[in-house]
């Protein structure tokens, strides 16, 4: 018989035994599946989650824009330079003109309903102001562009209320972004946490099942057993917690997306777009639940081979 052959025969032993101790201490995997899920249902809901931030983010930035508000004295040849010297700028996506009537007739179209704000701006002289709206790429990142708009020399082409990106509406903005990196900060304190304690309560079934099975092992070691032929069965049967937790969080997370978006009827939940979310798990699914069934083996392989290493005294090699 042939080494391949050989190992083979081995390696299939190994699973099947792994997977008989699975079924054997059932109660001792449910606690620790119970923890795992906990952990991977954490990791699975941050991954959807910061997609979904990060959709709602670039939608609330190409919203928001820092308005340069042009003196009446700037031509129009020098607002369309300035306009030009403005987009070469770090972290600009991109800017938009407006001159003098342009101006006026956004000023009109925001102020639908108002009267007599429209009828105060359509006066014989023009008060709305030339107008360049920039667009920033990231929120995090708007200082350099303030920094270049409050150049002396740029300053002197606006006017005294130029730019816009000051008071409420710099609070407003300042707030969206510190709430998501918040949001963020934590989904990954959890998963590390989860992590942990899921890593300790698998490394403790592991030990429980090698103290009840002691007398075993030490009969297979005095047989000549190989090293990974008594450690295997272990690790194969907290690759199954991994696998079967992977699958269950895949579930909870389907179930509860589905929930909010369709029975309880809700767009969104603050920052959190419940429709994106979901639509992006659904569409995603595959790559979610691959990189879920990774994370699970890599995590019970990870602790059984721990727990493993100290407890049974094994040396790296055969």
């Amino acid at each position: 018989m042939s080494n391949h052959h050989r190992n083979l025969i081995t390696l299939n032993r190994i699973v099947q035994t792994g997977a008989v101790n699975f079924i054997r201490n059932v109660s001792l995997a449910v606690a620790a599946m119970a923890v795992m899920v906990v952990t991977l249902t954490i990791i699975l809901f941050s991954v959807v989650t910061n997609a979904t931030f990060t959709n709602t983010i670039a939608q609330i930035t190409s919203q928001i824009s820092i308005s340069v508000f042009l003196d009446s004295n700037v031509t129009d040849a020098q607002a369309k330079d300035f306009a030009a010297a403005i987009k070469k700028q770090p972290n600009v996506d991109k800017v938009d003109y407006l001159n003098k009537e342009q101006a006026l007739q956004s000023f009109i179209k925001a102020n639908q309903g108002q009267q007599s704000i429209i009828q105060a701006a359509q006066q014989a002289t023009n008060p709305v102001p030339a107008t360049i709206h920039v667009y920033p790429e990231d929120l995090n990142q708007i200082k350099p562009i303030e920094e270049f708009l409050t150049k002396p020399a740029n300053q002197k082409l606006q006017t005294k209320d130029s730019p816009s990106y000051q008071g409420d509406r710099k609070e407003a903005i300042d707030n969206i972004t510190h709430a998501t990196n918040v949001l963020r900060e934590i989904g990954i304190v959890a998963v590390i946490l989860f992590a942990v304690i899921s890593a300790l309560i698998i490394f403790n079934t592991i030990q429980m099942a090698i103290f009840n099975r002691r007398d075993e092992l030490q009969i297979m070691r005095l047989l000549g057993a190989g090293t990974w032929y008594i450690r295997g069965p272990f690790i194969v049967e907290s690759i199954i917690y991994g696998i079967l937790s992977a699958l269950i969080s895949v579930l909870i997370i389907d179930g509860a997306f589905a929930a909010a978006s369709s029975a309880l009827q809700a767009s969104s939940l603050g920052l959190l777009d419940i429709n994106y979310a979901h639509t992006y798990f659904t569409d995603n699914f595959l790559w979610l639940l691959t990189l879920q069934m990774a994370l699970g083996i890599v995590l019970g392989a990870a602790s059984s081979t721990i727990a493993t290493q100290r407890y049974l005294k094994f040396k790296t090699t055969k």
